[in-house]
């Protein structure tokens, strides 16, 4: 029999159009990953919460794959941060759906940590080994957000004790592993660096020009463009300065292509972060250079990488990023700040330029010089196309994970039983045991 799967995202549904506050990178991991699994023969649920009434309970979203829309909350749109008081629905919910014979799993692979506790109670209630992708970490979050930060305050406490009680700890670059052992301890032994991906499908070089005319902006003159969620984190401000800087210091012009947001049109009022922008781009004189897109679609996005010159990406911090991924397999390079998984895809001077986070002065420098050498920006996207293309589909993502499932599987419920723990914070009275 084919394994099974129960993938848990709690806020990140694989049906969601990336881009928005709360929707990004982890929603095309969900999906992608379980669509890769599939076609290797394993069958996947996922379940995610239902943020609307009109969703009905199972999507038949692929061949092998469904997606289940959990009740637990009010069904609308939540941020993420307020979510943590209806885990113990969502728990509830799963536990039933198991109880019922609903569903038969293997293991579970949790993505984020309130994910995370659904699993680790279910293991304790179930048996049932559990696989851990947290996307992003309570204490790095809090080391460049500080007071900004808006998780519960026992957000690191409840990753601590996934960290202890789950099977393995899936990485998605070796700072994020580094990041686990610093901060919560997490033993080498249970770490396994799995990355994440593109879909060749959807991304691939194409002519710029051709690009350009598909997008509807003009064919002449240095394009750059970011592709993400539209956050303070982000650092967009960075490259709208780093716009201001090109044309002050080095005489040169350009625009800046911004896509994201929560509607296909650019709102403001939807979005405060664009208004935000906005406000930034006109103090700066340079309004009339930047153009908010709003948010598209993945099989929408390729000819908006490939009418760039360059993708800029500068975070303050970053647990992957997919965007410079998808930009490096349309051959459009990427200045990016040295961060997390950025600093993991993209080597500098090769696939594009690393600078440090929230320095508009070193982005304003590699975009000059990018431009003044053509050249060499040709040779970057040749480096770029060729990086991503050997080591980062989504298929060979899933592959990796697949073997993973199949090492945890293989041990036997007597070796699961014995998993070594890296760091275990007892809580007395603990409101996380939900299923009881």
């Amino acid at each position: 029999m084919s394994t099974r799967v129960a993938l848990i995202s709690e806020h990140a549904s694989p049906l969601a159009i990336p881009g928005g506050r709360d929707c990004g990178g982890q929603n095309v991991y969900v999906g992608q990953v379980a669509l890769g699994l599939a076609r290797l023969g394993i069958r996947v649920d996922v379940f995610t919460r239902r943020d609307d009434m009109t969703l009905p309970e199972i999507v038949e979203w692929g061949r092998g794959v469904r997606v289940v829309h959990v009740p637990a909350g009010p069904a609308r749109p939540l941020r993420k941060e307020d979510m943590l008081p209806y885990m113990e629905d969502f728990g509830r919910y799963l536990d039933s759906w198991l109880r019922q014979g609903r569903g038969r799993y293997d293991l579970v692979h949790a993505n984020f940590f309130m994910s995370g506790m659904v699993a680790r109670e279910l293991r304790e209630r179930w048996g049932l080994p559990f696989v851990m992708t947290f996307h992003a970490l309570g204490a790095v979050r809090q080391l460049h957000q500080g007071g900004w930060d808006e998780f519960p305050r026992d957000r690191n406490l409840i990753e601590s004790e996934i960290v202890a009680d789950a099977d393995v700890i899936l990485a998605e670059c070796p700072q994020d592993a580094k990041d686990l052992g610093t901060f919560y301890g997490a033993a080498s032994q249970k770490l396994r660096i799995v990355p994440c991906g593109f879909d060749p499908g959807q991304f691939s070089p194409m002519d710029q020009r051709m690009a350009r005319q598909a997008i509807g902006v003009a064919v002449e003159g240095p394009l750059f463009i970011h592709v993400g969620r539209m956050v303070p984190r982000k650092g967009i401000d960075t490259i709208i300065e780093a716009v201001a800087r090109l044309r002050d210091q080095y005489g040169m012009h350009a625009r800046l292509l911004i896509v994201g947001g929560e509607t296909d049109r650019p709102d403001a009022r939807s979005t405060p972060e664009i208004g935000r922008l906005e406000g930034i781009a006109a103090n700066l004189g340079v309004a009339d250079r930047v153009i908010f897109a709003g948010r598209r679609r993945p099989d929408q996005l390729r000819p908006y990488y490939c009418a760039a010159d360059l993708l800029i990406t500068t975070p303050w911090y970053e647990p992957f990023g997919i965007t410079p991924l998808e930009a490096m397999a349309c051959a459009t390079p990427v200045i990016g700040s040295a961060v997390g998984g950025i600093k993991y895809t993209v080597h500098h001077k090769k696939t594009g330029y690393l600078v440090p986070a929230r320095n508009a002065a070193a982005v304003a420098l590699y975009m000059a010089h990018a431009l003044r050498e053509p050249e060499e920006l040709e040779s970057l996207g040749r480096g770029a196309l060729a990086r991503a293309t050997s080591s980062f589909t989504w298929q060979k993502v899933a592959s990796m994970v697949s073997e993973i499932y199949q090492e945890i599987t293989s041990r036997g419920d007597a070796s699961r039983g014995g998993a070594i723990p890296t760091l275990r914070v007892e809580a007395p009275e603990s409101p996380r045991s939900f299923l009881n």
